[in-house]
C-alpha cells in the first residue's frame, strides 16, 4: 500500500515528489514514457528561477535526483487506467513494469543498473499490492492518495519540417522562447486568443510579427483583436496556411497556401526566424475521464478553478444563477472540499500542472502547483488517518 502515487515527471510532478518525499511519505512517482513532459521538448529555459540558462531535459534530471535523493520511487512507465471509485485507489500499470524497494533503489542508482525485484515479501518489500485483470492482465499499485500531474501537450501542425525543427526556431510557447527572437522575425499561427496573446508578447522582442491565419477573421476576443490590430509590429494573413516548414539545422522560413483559391492554390516562401503554433493544447486526461470532474476540453477541475470560475460568473450578472454554464457548476460543487486548493472531485485525489492550468502554462507555475499539491496531499492523509 503506498501513501501517495504521483503519476506524471514533469515540473509539477516531480515537484510534488521533492516535498511528499522530505515529509518522509516515500511517494511512488509513475514518470511516464518517456519521462520528462514537455519540458524535455525544450532546448533552454532561462525563466526558471535559480538557472541563468538550463536544458529543459537536464532541469527535469536534476529535479528527478533531488527527489530521488530523499526518498522518492520514479518509475518510467506509463499508467493506463485508474480506478477511484473506492479507497484505496488503485492505479493501473504495464505488467512488465518493476516497482523497487529503497534497497534496490538505492543500489540501482549507484551502480546504474537495475537490481531484481526482492522475491521474498520480508526483505525490503514495498508491500505493494500487485494484481491482474480479466480483461487487461496488468499490475496495479494500491494508494491512500494521487497526484494527477499528466500535463498537456500543445496541437501542432503536422507539416513536413516541423517536427525536425522544434526547439531550432519552432515553438508553442513565446513566454518561454520570446526572448531568443530578439530583433528577428516571427510568424504566429492560430485565430484565437492564444495566438493574439502569443503574437503581443512576441512584438516585446521581435522587430516583426506575423499572424496567419487560415480564414478572413479572428475568432479571438474583440479586445484582443483591437491590441493585435494597433500595434504596428504585427503584420495578419489572412486565408492562408502552414505548408511545410524550411530550413536544415534551424529555421530558415515557411511556405505557406492561399486557402480562399481552392482551384488556384498560391504558394509562398515566407523568411522567418521563429515560427510560434497556437492552435490550442490537449490536456493528458483521457484515462481520468468518468474518474474526477474534467472540463469540456478535457482539463482538471480542481477545487480552486470551481472556486473562481463560479465567482467569475456570480460577478458578472446577478442573473447569472439562472445561466445554463452556472448550473452545471452548482451541480458539482458538492463534490468538493473546498478546505483544499488542489483537490479535485474525488477525496484523496489531488492535480496540478498543465492539466489543471489552461492559462499559464509554464514550468515554475508547475512546479508551484505541485507543491501545493504536496503539501495538500500531507494534510489530508493526516486527516484521514485520524477519522
Amino acid at each position: 500500500m503506498e501513501n501517495v502515487v504521483v503519476i506524471g515527471g514533469g515540473p509539477a510532478g516531480l515537484s510534488a515528489a521533492i516535498y511528499l518525499a522530505r515529509a518522509g511519505l516515500s511517494p511512488l512517482v509513475f514518470a511516464g514514457s518517456p519521462p520528462g513532459g514537455q519540458l524535455t521538448l525544450t532546448s533552454e529555459v532561462e525563466n526558471f528561477p535559480g538557472h541563468d540558462s538550463i536544458l529543459g531535459s537536464e532541469l527535469i534530471e536534476k529535479m528527478r535526483k533531488q527527489a530521488q535523493r530523499f526518498g522518492a520511487k520514479i518509475v518510467d512507465e506509463n499508467v493506463f487506467k485508474v480506478d477511484f471509485s473506492k479507497r484505496p485507489f488503485e492505479v493501473f500499470v504495464s505488467e512488465s513494469t518493476k516497482i523497487f524497494s529503497q534497497d534496490q533503489l538505492a543500489s540501482r542508482l549507484s551502480s546504474g543498473s537495475v537490481a531484481p525485484r526482492s522475491s521474498s515479501p520480508n526483505e525490503g518489500s514495498l508491500r505493494r499490492s500487485l494484481a491482474q485483470t480479466t480483461d487487461f492482465r496488468k499490475n496495479f499499485v494500491s494508494s491512500l492518495a494521487v497526484i494527477i500531474a499528466t500535463g498537456a501537450k500543445a496541437l501542432w501542425l503536422n507539416v513536413p519540417g516541423e517536427q525536425e525543427l522544434r526547439g531550432k526556431g519552432v515553438s508553442a510557447c513565446a513566454t518561454c522562447d520570446g526572448f531568443f527572437f530578439k530583433d528577428k522575425v516571427v510568424a504566429v499561427v492560430g485565430g484565437g486568443d492564444t495566438a493574439m496573446e502569443e503574437a503581443l508578447t512576441l512584438t516585446k522582442f521581435a522587430k516583426k510579427v506575423y499572424i496567419i491565419h487560415r480564414r478572413d477573421s479572428f475568432r479571438a476576443s474583440k479586445i484582443m483583436q483591437e491590441r493585435v490590430f494597433s500595434n504596428k509590429k504585427i503584420e495578419v494573413i489572412w486565408n492562408a496556411q502552414v505548408v511545410e516548414v524550411m530550413g536544415k539545422n534551424h529555421l530558415e522560413g515557411i511556405k505557406i497556401k492561399s486557402t480562399y483559391g481552392k482551384n488556384l492554390p498560391q504558394f509562398k516562401i515566407l523568411a522567418v526566424d521563429g515560427l510560434f503554433v497556437a492552435i490550442g493544447h490537449k490536456p493528458d486526461t483521457e484515462i481520468f475521464a468518468g474518474q474526477v470532474e474534467l472540463d469540456e476540453k478535457g482539463y482538471v477541475i480542481t477545487a480552486q478553478r470551481l472556486a473562481m470560475e463560479l465567482a467569475k460568473l456570480k460577478s458578472k450578472n446577478e442573473k447569472i444563477k439562472m445561466t445554463i454554464e452556472n448550473e452545471k457548476l452548482e451541480k458539482i460543487v458538492e463534490k468538493f472540499d473546498f478546505n483544499y486548493q488542489m483537490i479535485t472531485s474525488v477525496p484523496g485525489v489531488f492535480a496540478a500542472g498543465d492539466c489543471v492550468d489552461y492559462v499559464y502554462r509554464q514550468a515554475a507555475t508547475a512546479a508551484g502547483m505541485g507543491v501545493s499539491a504536496a503539501l495538500e496531499v500531507e494534510r489530508w492523509l493526516e486527516n484521514f488517518k485520524t477519522d
